[in-house]
Order: structure tokens, then C-alpha cells, then sequence
């Protein structure tokens, strides 16, 4: 895979938007460059993930067990799957399966991580977008309260669970 066709889906993922050019190269060239034949899978639903996939070209299908759905999502080209297994240790939440030759980047945690010790930088703005995340979750979820509250539902659980600023005091 030419280095210019895996850097620009690259830049057109929000996660990586407002990295520098030569940041975003790096994370390209440490990539591993992977094809995936059809029905293969990429990504297990409840598997331990070790790095998230990049769909460079060809069209995978989001599928329950085995068996596609009656109407499969698709995951096109410029897709990031499995984003937070790069980051930290977490299980794909879905399971992708090639529909048609698939070439993807797997971004790697530990590729990740490492480039991360090099550049604090990058590190900060990973940091930045996972917190602006958890934000809207956060709000979303007060919402959520809200809306229950109005219906005379008690929420399931304190909304100050969901306090970010108190969290990240606490640890």
C-alpha cells in the first residue's frame, strides 16, 4: 500500500483531525497493512482487541454471529473500527466481516502507545478527544436522568456518577 492512499483516510477520521501531517504519517508507516479476502473476519464481537482496523478500501459488513443480519450495516472505506482498542484495553464491540477484498490499517496499541512516549503531543491530543467524548456522554446521560425524572422514573443510577470533573479529581 502507497503511503499516500493509507494517509488520507487517515486524515478524514475525526479521532485524528487536527494532528500534523508528519504525526499522522508516522501513525501510517507503523500501521500494519493487512487484506482481508471475503467473508474473513476482521473484528470479533467480544475478542480482545489489540488495535483498531482503518478500512482503506473494499466494503465489510457489520454481522450478528455468523450470519449477516437481514440488512447488514456496511462499513465502508474511511471507517475506523475498534478506535478504543488502540487506546486502551478493550473487546470489539461488533463483529466486522469482509464482504469483498477489504485492505485495512490495524493501528496497534502498542505501536500507538510507543509513538505516544515520543510525542507528548499526540498524547494530548488523544487525551482531548476521548475527554471531549465522554463529555457528550456525560451529558447525554443527564439527559437521559432528566427525561426519567420528568416521567417520575428514578434513574438507575446517581447522575453524580457521571461527573467527569469529580472523577478526574478522584484519581
Amino acid at each position: 500500500m502507497a503511503i499516500d492512499r493509507v494517509v488520507a483516510p487517515l486524515l478524514r477520521v475525526p479521532l485524528f483531525a487536527g494532528l500534523k501531517p508528519l504525526q499522522i504519517t508516522e501513525i501510517a508507516r507503523q500501521a500494519e497493512k493487512l487484506s482481508f479476502r471475503p467473508n474473513q473476519i476482521i473484528t470479533k464481537a467480544g475478542q480482545a482487541g489489540d488495535g483498531a482496523f482503518l478500512i482503506v478500501s473494499g466494503l465489510a459488513v457489520c454481522v450478528e454471529d455468523p450470519e449477516p443480519l437481514a440488512s447488514p450495516e456496511p462499513v465502508a472505506p474511511g471507517s475506523l473500527v475498534g478506535e478504543m482498542a488502540m487506546l486502551t484495553e478493550h473487546e470489539y464491540g461488533s463483529t466486522i466481516v469482509a464482504q469483498e477484498r477489504v485492505l485495512c490499517l490495524k493501528i496497534t496499541r502498542t505501536a500507538l502507545h510507543a509513538q505516544m512516549l515520543e510525542d507528548s503531543a499526540l498524547a494530548e491530543h488523544f487525551r482531548e478527544r476521548i475527554s471531549a467524548r465522554l463529555r457528550r456522554v456525560q451529558e447525554q446521560l443527564r439527559q437521559i436522568d432528566s427525561a426519567l425524572a420528568a416521567c417520575g422514573v428514578e434513574p438507575p443510577v446517581s447522575s453524580s456518577v457521571f461527573d467527569l470533573p469529580r472523577i478526574a479529581r478522584a484519581s
